[in-house]
Parts: C-alpha cells; sequence; structure tokens
C-alpha cells in the first residue's frame, strides 16, 4: 500500500487517517475556487471601467411585457386618409403618408365589465375615505411621510385596501361586527330615501368622483411667457382667460381654486443657463414654476345610461337604459354613454393600477395608458393594408357568401341585417390582420385627436397629432375631438378607415365606446427589437 493511498476496503487506522487529511485538503481546493470564482464574478458586476466610457453601471436589463388584452402594433408607414373616391362631398378624400412609432392597443373596446371595475374602485375608494373620517384613519387608511419623514395630514394618506368592510349587513336580524360597525356609516353613499325607487337601496352614482393629475405638456413647452397667472373661483367669472369656477356633484361652488391655489401668480421662463467672460450665453430656459402646468381634476366617473333616451328621442330604448351597464348579460359589450374626459380619467385609473403593482414587486414602470391618436387609429384599423377602405380589406362591407363584416345600419331599417341591432359583443364578426376586432362598426371610438378639418395639411408626417386642451369659455368649435370606426347606427361610408367625424368631449353618446393605448418602449420594430 502507497504511504499517500487511502485504502477503503480494509478499513485500518492508517488508512483512516490518510482518507480524512485528504478530505481536508479536497474541502481547501473547493474553498479556494469558490473564492476565485466569486472574486471573478464582483469583477465583472462592479465594471471597472480603467479610465474608459462604459455607461451607468447597475442599470437593470429591459423587457416589456405585452399588457394584458392587448396586441403589438409595430412600427410603420402608410397613406392617412382616404382610399376611395369621395362620394359624399366631405372633403376627406385628401391623403398623407405618415409614420407611426410601435405601440400597445386593446384588443377589443373596453367593454362595461372592465369599465365597471375602474367604477367600484372609485366607489371603493370613496368609502375608506369615508370610514377613515368617521371611525378613525388608522384602520383604512395607511399613514404616509413627507422628505423629511415628517407624517403627512390624514388627507394625503394612501389606501388600506386590506381593511375590511361592508356597505350594508347581508343579514340584518344578525350582522356581524364588520357589517354592524361600517354600514351605518356608509349610509350617506346611498340614494336619499325620497330619491329611491320602490324603496331600493342603490348608491348615489352621483358621489362616484375621481381625483386625479395630468401635466399640460403643450402649455409647458412654450418658452418666454411673461403674464401667468392663476386665479381663484371668486375671480373666474370676471376673467375671460381663465377656466369657469368649480362646482360639486351637487352644483355647490367649491371652495378649491381651480388649477392652483387663490390669489395671482405671475413669473417668467428662468434663464438657466451661463453667461461666460466673453459674453456669451448658453441660453438653457426653464420654467420658474412648474406646478403651473400640473392640473388637478375631479371627475364623476359613472356613465350617463340616459344617453340611449337623449340620443333616440323617438325609439324604443328604455330597456337599454336600465340594463345595459350594469347586467351580467351585457358584461362582453362595448361601455357607451362616457365622455372624453371619463375615457381620460379612466386610462389614468389604468395607469396607476399597473405601475403600482410594478412598484410592489420593484419592476420599472411602463407608459401611460391613453387614447389613441387620429394617426394611431387609423393606422392600427388598416391591418397592414394599406390602400383597402375597410379594416378586412377590399371596398365591400360583405363577404363572398353575403355575410355583413361589421356592425352598422346596412339597409334602410333593417338593423338586424347584420347580425345585431344596437352593440354586439366586442369580440363579435373577425379581427383584422392585426388581430383587433371591431375596429369598423359596433360603436365609434373617441380619439386624443382634437378636430380640425386642415389637420393634414399642417400635420408633421411623424407621428401626426394636433392637441388641445379646451378651457370652458372656448367656442364648441374648439372642444371637438375626433371619433373613428363607425357604430352600430351609421352607414357604411363611417365604417372606412379613412373617414374621419368628431363629436364633442364633455358629450356622452350611446354609440361611441373607447380603446386604450400605449406607447412601446424602444425602436418597435417587426421583432420589437429593431432587427430587420
Amino acid at each position: 500500500m502507497k504511504l499517500f493511498e487511502p485504502n477503503i476496503v480494509t478499513g485500518n487506522a492508517s488508512s483512516h487517517f490518510w482518507f480524512g487529511s485528504d478530505k481536508k485538503c479536497f474541502k481547501m481546493k473547493k474553498l479556494i475556487y469558490f473564492i476565485l470564482v466569486v472574486l471573478a464574478i464582483s469583477s465583472c458586476t462592479t465594471q471597472s471601467s480603467n479610465g474608459h466610457l462604459i455607461g451607468a453601471s447597475n442599470r437593470p436589463a429591459w423587457y416589456q411585457a405585452d399588457p394584458y388584452g392587448m396586441l403589438y402594433i409595430k412600427s410603420g408607414a402608410f397613406n392617412m386618409g382616404q382610399s376611395d373616391e369621395d362620394v359624399p362631398t366631405t372633403n376627406n378624400n385628401k391623403t398623407k403618408t405618415v409614420s407611426v412609432a410601435a405601440f400597445y392597443m386593446d384588443q377589443t373596446e373596453i367593454t362595461n365589465n372592465e369599465y365597471r371595475q375602474f367604477v367600484n374602485w372609485v366607489k371603493d375608494s370613496t368609502a375608506l375615505r369615508i370610514l377613515a373620517e368617521e371611525i378613525g384613519e388608522d384602520e383604512f387608511l395607511i399613514k404616509t411621510y413627507d422628505d423629511n419623514l415628517d407624517e403627512k395630514d390624514p388627507g394625503k394618506w394612501n389606501l388600506n385596501w386590506n381593511a375590511k368592510f361592508r356597505y350594508s349587513a347581508i343579514n340584518p336580524a344578525n350582522p356581524d361586527k364588520i357589517a354592524a360597525e361600517t354600514a351605518p356609516v356608509l349610509a350617506s353613499m346611498f340614494l336619499n330615501e325620497s330619491e329611491r325607487f320602490y324603496s331600493r337601496k342603490e348608491i348615489d352614482t352621483r358621489k362616484l368622483r375621481f381625483e386625479y393629475y395630468w401635466i399640460d405638456l403643450q402649455e409647458a413647452a412654450r418658452k418666454g411667457r411673461v403674464k401667468i397667472k392663476t386665479l381663484a373661483n371668486s375671480e373666474a367669472e370676471t376673467d375671460p382667460d381663465h377656466r369657469e369656477k368649480m362646482v360639486d356633484a351637487q352644483g355647490n361652488e367649491s371652495e378649491m381654486a381651480f388649477p392652483a391655489d387663490p390669489g395671482q401668480v405671475s413669473g417668467r421662463d428662468y434663464n438657466l443657463g451661463f453667461r461666460n467672460s466673453k459674453g456669451q450665453n448658453n441660453a438653457i430656459r426653464g420654467h420658474s414654476d412648474r406646478s403651473r402646468f400640473i392640473i388637478k381634476e375631479i371627475i364623476n366617473v359613472y356613465p350617463d345610461t340616459l344617453c340611449w333616451i337623449h340620443d333616440f328621442t323617438y325609439a324604443n330604448n328604455e330597456y337599454m337604459t336600465n340594463m345595459y351597464f350594469w347586467h351580467p348579460a351585457y358584461d362582453e359589450y362595448p361601455v357607451v354613454g362616457v365622455t372624453w374626459q371619463q375615457c381620460n380619467a379612466f386610462n389614468v385609473w389604468r395607469t396607476q393600477l399597473l405601475n403600482s403593482w410594478r412598484k410592489g414587486h420593484r419592476e420599472a414602470y411602463v407608459q401611460d395608458f391613453r387614447l389613441p391618436s387620429e394617426t394611431e387609429w387609423e393606422y392600427a384599423a388598416r391591418g397592414g393594408l394599406d390602400n383597402n377602405p375597410y379594416p378586412w380589406g377590399g371596398p365591400y362591407a360583405r363577404n363572398s357568401r353575403g355575410c355583413f363584416l361589421g356592425n352598422f345600419k346596412p339597409i334602410r331599417g333593417r338593423y338586424m341585417e347584420d347580425g345585431g341591432f344596437h352593440t354586439v359583443k366586442a369580440t363579435s364578426y373577425h379581427p383584422n390582420d392585426f388581430g383587433l376586432y371591431c375596429m369598423a362598426g359596433n360603436v365609434a371610438e373617441w380619439c386624443r385627436t382634437a378636430y380640425d378639418e386642415s389637420m393634414y395639411e399642417y400635420g408633421h408626417d411623424m407621428n401626426t397629432e394636433y392637441i388641445y386642451n379646451a378651457l370652458d369659455h372656448d367656442p364648441p368649435s374648439m372642444k371637438r375631438k375626433v371619433i373613428r370606426g363607425g357604430s352600430w347606427k351609421d352607414i357604411g361610408f363611417y365604417l372606412q378607415t379613412g373617414t374621419r367625424t368628431y363629436e364633442y368631449q364633455d358629450t356622452a353618446k350611446s354609440y361611441i365606446g373607447f380603446r386604450s393605448v400605449m406607447n412601446y418602449l424602444g425602436r418597435g420594430g417587426p421583432n420589437k427589437e429593431g432587427d430587420f
């Protein structure tokens, strides 16, 4: 037997001794190897620059997952405008070649059930605030702190969604502790007894108000203004350049000034540049007070269910008013009766919903949800078929078997010829080549673009867009927003991808819905990576 060769078979003392020593040596080698690997990895992660430009370190890799219910629309170019002869002489037949950046778009119109999630969130958040005021903040709110770690006012605390409450007791004769405590406090959210129909206890939808903020980037981009002022309600009536005074849901004058605090605030743009010894100024400019462009909005989120009646005075649509928004039979039907502003509020809430989840999982934020621009909508509706008048291609609204390809008014008075009567499910008919449903017919769709007849003339050929944030004192013509796609009550001409029309931003119609988009972060080629 060799001196350093362990004899495991014999099991004598000498063999055990040398086997143990060899084992220790083996462990030491493993430890040294592990240390070397760790050092190698650490040297890679620290990215020692050796004086060279290597970029900011510790930047996480980014991959944008497709938002649920949305489809990726690759970047591209197309001829925007009518693809056919301008038969009704609407002056919409001008075309313009434009390029569009990549984005995501909802595969269907926003449905009643999806919009109801927004309404329910507003309802529950309102209830939590009421319970916090009446029962106690600590149970229904989560404390927040400022930069100095000082406790903020309870009005600025976050909602505690883990708090348990009920609007009413399931069994009034034997209510549980939660219902017994919270139900009486939440009585204010229900209609007064004098307004109840057959004593039904229903939520007062006038109290479902959503508070949010947006930045007026269009205004912020304008430099060199001298007099920029904000007024209180008391001054709003006499000042022609200001929005009307704010009122609450009951018509009472609000104490809050709009868009900022009471009093006048004047300011010039800051010159953030530097003048060198030769007298040269590098002229970087910025605003003295950016809060001027942060706008606070408070909006009621419940759809106008009476739109079915006031849109069609001499038609039997009362049953649609009673059932359309809340009944399960219409869950997958497109939501209607929403204004352009309500659509914007929905997208703000949808963005907050997703980004709050991503923040909780330490993931980077994504772009905001928003209404599509007119250019994005038409590009998506065409589905890659550049010169065809309809999303499905070809010049006809029927297929080879004579079946209609969308929900519209095909024949005088015969609404059922296409399979629908009013609206139909959002997934009805065949999708276009991008996989998008009902880009023609069913409901017309809000775009964020302000309507102007000459927009094709002055619009840029890169992501063509025209944005105007109308004020209350503006004439009605400045409050027009583009709607696209045609609806169940329109003739075939309005289903064409190049047809453009408008509606006023503060109106709610039984034939107008919407879908959301989100910008893709990156170049956005065919494979999302930009490699052709």
